[in-house]
């Protein structure tokens, strides 16, 4: 783009025109597209992070306008606390449960949708749809959905499916088993659809030939799925397998809305005892603290799964 600068003194002219040659330049440089994300994320993700850390080291309260820097002192209120350690067991828990659960169901999910595309079956388009419908709720509301379909009293809906079956009423959120299980299932219900997406996504790159030449050597349905289609979609299952354990373990509003970590702490992970260390025991620099550890626990679960996918690809 040019501009007419005959109009303006010779020195300005050539300044102006420097200027805009510069502008030009940046306009066809990465930079002028990367900038607007960098900002984003410095302002938005990594000033929060950097604030949190910063935090962790003092004894900022809610109730207190004044701190002053401890060192490692938060780091070890928070883990010489026996109540860490019991969110620790029932995180380890639900996490665990729940990104296995997602990973197994997204995958039958998804292997039934390319199945039914690959053979025009009906249903294929509605099932998706169905499935995607649990993902795009925002998780305080499937809670308080999942809250009152588990009511216990007959006129809760599962209650009454299970009354009109001949059992009796089951306390899913006042006993503490019950009411762990009933996050996971719920949980699961609303992530498996994220793992449906990436999985079939996955799917749609290995080549059909593939299977046509296993179907020749004889390969049964077991074995094509174990020798050409595990080996195709790794790099998927792990993106995958990375980021529901990401977000499950960050798990907040769900769990908020369905059981508010009871009964008792049965179901209080460790986003929501940070939660309450916070905004109800006013402890910012202890809840800071909680907030990084959960931060180095995704960093390592996350340089495990390299490990075992990259890693092993790379041999």
């Amino acid at each position: 783009m040019s501009v007419n600068t005959g109009f303006l003194p010779e020195p300005i002219s050539n300044a102006f025109a420097a200027v805009t040659g510069s502008f030009e330049r940046l306009q066809n440089t990465p930079v002028t597209w990367i900038a607007p994300a960098a900002f984003f994320l410095l302002i938005f993700r990594l000033y929060p992070l950097f604030e949190a850390v910063r935090m962790s080291f003092t004894n900022m309260s809610l109730t207190q306008t004044g701190y002053e820097y401890i060192g490692l002192q938060s780091y070890l209120n928070t883990l010489s606390s026996p109540a860490f350690w019991t969110m620790g067991r029932v995180t380890v828990l639900f996490v665990s449960a729940s990104v296995i659960l997602q990973l197994v169901c997204g995958f039958i999910l998804a292997l039934a949708i390319d199945y039914g595309v690959k053979e025009k079956l009906r249903g294929s388009v509605t099932t998706r749809v169905a499935v995607l419908s649990a993902w795009v709720i925002p998780g305080i509301v499937i809670g308080i959905l999942w809250k009152i379909m588990l009511i216990e009293t007959n006129y809760g809906v599962v209650n009454y499916l299970l009354v009109q079956l001949g059992f009796d009423v089951v306390s899913f959120l006042s006993d503490p088993q019950m009411a762990l299980l009933s996050t996971i299932i719920a949980n699961t219900w609303r992530g498996t659809a994220f793992s449906m997406i990436m999985l079939y996504a996955g799917l749609q790159q290995v080549p059909t030939h593939l299977y046509d030449a296993a179907k020749v050597d004889g390969a049964k349905a077991f074995q094509r799925f174990r020798y050409v289609t595990l080996p195709h979609i790794k790099p998927v299952v792990f993106i995958n397998l990375v980021l529901i354990t990401i977000y499950t373990l960050n798990t907040f509003d769900l769990i908020m809305s369905l059981t508010g970590g009871g009964p008792g702490q049965a179901t209080e992970v460790l986003a929501l005892f940070m939660y309450f260390e916070g905004f109800n025991r006013f402890n910012l620099g202890d809840a800071a603290a909680v907030a990084v550890l959960m931060l180095l626990v995704n960093i390592v679960m996350t340089a495990i799964y390299m490990h075992f996918f990259i890693d092993e690809e790379a041999m």
